[in-house]
């Protein structure tokens, strides 16, 4: 019994159906995902291509989500949560037929990425306001934590299972497997006794939207902690896009290799995950992002230099745990500073600088790497966050005397 009270959150029976719900649909997702950088490849033979594409997927989130925060604090969660699963389906299958029939072009795919984003846009702000309604406050890194931990169990279970899929079964049938994985979380929120509250009043699109923004850039510790999300967005994340160019060029181990390295990060960050989970709260949390920061930059600039691909496995555990790390704790630490009638509107600037930037750097370091070669890039990529990670600490150690 004593183990199983440091997961409190999974004893509220709508967060378990919802989390239950998450790993299956997020399986699908990273299913997806690793389909969709190898179908890229396999077109154009290109890392440009590659980050135009995860470009595409997430210049949405920069248009559009802080509109989806405003829609978080308007509308109930639930409601809004059905429908943006339900739209989710329709560009997965439709990838699913194009790469059946043949004729799919890396335009198609960066069109179909884009409706994802822009439906993500909307569903990420909603689903991590949503978490405290379903646990309450008490309970909120917990549940945060194990969100995080279906999130990237299924990151790490999912590519693993599509580059089995791509080998031995074909490409398309993990666009079609992702379509269905949808309807887990479509179910599990139409059996909710939680309906999601509205917290926020309207008083005009222009208002809603500073209130949130000027909440951030008054509070001087969150402010900090978001402007080294966006660095990392910016720069350090690229990597993942990439990482089909690492598996085919660099350390020559084909479409389950790629899998397997992408599932390395997942493994790392689903340990990072738990034990936070069962760790339960932290006491000084900025100095544990600080330290997660550093680890991450640290095992990402190993891995840019490594020609091994088990040594490359290790440092992507590595860095795995250290970005996870940093995430999970600096969301708890950031909806826990927030009022309810904000939540939905900081999480969208959260997601924001979370994913919505990521266009920017893909497109930057896809350039960059066409220009000097993809492990040169990630290589100057790693070492701007590990200057970046200095500075938060050395600044966190200031503050702290």
């Amino acid at each position: 019994m004593a183990n199983t009270e440091r997961f409190p959150a999974l004893y509220y029976r709508d967060f378990r159906l919802f989390w239950f719900g998450q790993l299956i649909s997020l399986s699908g997702t990273w299913m997806q995902s690793v389909a969709q950088g190898w179908l890229v490849y396999s077109l154009t033979k290109s890392p440009f291509y590659l980050g135009l594409v995860a470009a595409a997927g997430t210049l949405p989130i920069l248009l559009f989500t802080l509109f989806g925060g405003i829609a978080a604090d308007r509308l109930r969660k639930r409601s809004l949560l059905l429908i943006t699963q339900a739209l989710s389906i329709m560009p997965a299958f439709l990838l699913g037929i194009l790469t059946d029939m043949n004729v799919i072009t890396v335009w198609q795919v960066a069109l179909l990425v884009a409706m994802l984003g822009t439906v993500n846009a909307f569903d990420i702000p909603a689903r991590q306001a949503f978490f405290i309604e379903l646990v309450g406050k008490g309970h909120l890194l917990n549940a945060i934590a194990l969100n995080s931990a279906a999130f990237h169990g299924a990151r790490m279970i999912g590519p693993v299972i599509a580059g089995i899929t791509i080998a031995y079964i074909s490409l398309p049938a993990c666009f079609y497997l992702n379509a269905l994985s949808f309807f887990a979380t479509i179910i599990a929120l139409s059996k909710m006794k939680t309906k999601g509250d509205i917290k926020g009043e309207p008083k005009g699109l222009k208002r809603e939207l500073l209130e949130g923004i000027q909440f951030i850039k008054g509070t001087p510790e969150i402010y900090r902690i978001i402007l080294i999300i966006a660095a990392f967005s910016l720069i350090g994340l690229t990597y993942i896009t990439f990482l089909p160019v690492f598996a085919v060029e660099v350390l020559h181990a084909g479409p389950d290799g790629f899998g397997f390295l992408v599932g390395a990060a997942g493994a790392g960050a689903l340990s990072a995950a738990l034990f936070l989970a069962y760790r339960g709260d932290l006491k000084e949390k900025v100095k544990f992002m600080s330290l997660s920061a550093l680890c991450f930059s640290f095992s990402l600039l190993v891995f840019s230099l490594s020609k091994d691909f088990y040594l490359s496995m290790v440092t992507l555990v590595c860095a795995g745990w250290g970005i996870m790390s940093f995430f999970a704790t600096a969301n708890s630490f950031i909806q826990l500073s927030v009022p309810d009638s904000l939540r939905g509107r900081v999480m969208s600037v959260y997601t924001l600088v979370f994913l919505g930037i990521a266009p920017i750097g893909n497109s930057l370091i896809g350039i960059v790497a066409d220009a000097v070669g993809t492990t040169t890039a990630v290589t100057i990529s790693a070492i701007i966050c590990i200057l970046t990670s200095a500075i938060f600490y050395v600044t966190y150690l200031k503050n702290r005397q």
